[in-house]
């Protein structure tokens, strides 16, 4: 089960911001504006900023990824745990929020760092060896029957993990639905090798593979190439955005990413409002917008290219419709 190459690609994300400043041809104004030593560390693939455009940091794919001195802005309402993620924890990284689902948090590590995450935050260490104590929870909730694969991301764990993981999840009777939540496939899309294709060829259990993209630019025909090819192991993708200024805050971009997923089988799931984690304030978009970019898109969109707009507020059954 080699993973050898995309490793081997992870390896060349800029996480310098010298390196990053220097590629994109910055002068010292830009250099300014952005945070030279932030806490959640800049990790950008090189794929990506490759699309990026060069001396600006209005583009849509930097803005997501670039610290800058915003970030040391305090604001009301804006926490280090936003979503109470430990409120949750059932055992180990095993996080039940809603009814008959659980989601393993299983590693800290991502392909990529976005400003706004909401997990930033989090103790990752709070995981039991091989997730023993996870699995065996499962085993005894008979409740459960889907599970979510988180991070971090979990496709930056080895395909031999995943083997294991994916096997112990089968031997659990009533666990019908496995779900990742991944973003790797949009910085580094050679992380779906015909070895973890393999995998999941193999499962007995029903795969849901759920992606975050926030901008049509994200999308070229390599990322789309291999999503198509978990979708021909009849594979469903759905899509989560998160509305953030600057970057989709306005209907034709919008438009453009759900036209874009659409036309290659992805399906807009959510239009996630801004989690309120310390240093994002600064791409918090007002519900009125969000509301209104909706209703445009519904009005130019069929149903089912039209995400639902949600927030998820602690505590509540599911994650909260935004009308």
């Amino acid at each position: 089960m080699s993973d050898s190459l995309w490793r081997a690609i992870l390896r060349t994300n800029f996480r310098s911001l010298d390196a990053l400043a220097s590629y994109l041809k910055w002068d010292e104004e830009l250099l300014s504006r952005v945070l030279k030593n932030p806490k959640f560390p800049l990790n950008i693939p090189k794929r990506l900023a490759e699309k990026i455009e060069q001396n600006s940091l209005d583009d849509p794919i930097l803005r997501q990824f670039i610290p800058l001195n915003d970030e040391l802005t305090a604001h009301k309402g804006f926490v280090l745990e936003p979503v109470d993620d430990q409120r949750f924890a059932r055992s180990g990284s095993l996080l039940q929020k809603y009814s008959g689902r659980a989601l393993l948090v299983s590693t800290g590590t991502c392909a990529m760092h976005c400003r706004y995450c909401f997990r930033q935050n989090f103790d990752y260490s709070v995981k039991s060896s091989k997730f023993e104590q996870e699995l065996e929870t499962l085993r005894n909730d008979p409740s459960i029957n889907e599970i979510i694969l988180s991070g971090g991301d979990p496709l930056s764990l080895s395909t031999r993990e995943l083997s294991e993981l994916l096997a112990a999840f089968s031997d659990i009777p009533h666990i019908d639905i496995i779900r990742f939540h991944t973003r790797f496939p949009i910085g580094i899309p050679e992380r779906i090798t015909p070895q973890f294709l393999a995998l999941l060829s193999k499962q007995p259990k029903q795969i849901i593979f759920v992606i975050h993209t926030n901008h049509a630019k994200e999308l070229d025909k390599q990322v789309l190439d291999s999503l198509k090819s978990l979708q021909k192991l009849g594979i469903p993708i759905l899509n989560q955005t998160v509305l953030l200024k600057g970057i989709n805050d306005s209907f034709e971009v919008l438009f453009n990413l759900s036209q874009t997923l659409i036309t290659n089988g992805i399906i807009p799931y959510y239009l996630h409002k801004l989690d309120l984690v310390k240093g994002a304030a600064h791409f918090a978009v007002p519900t009125k917008v969000g509301l209104s970019l909706i209703q445009q898109l519904r009005d130019s969109l069929p149903g089912y290219a039209v995400p639902s707009f949600v927030q998820e507020i602690p505590g509540q059954s599911s994650k909260t419709a935004i009308n």
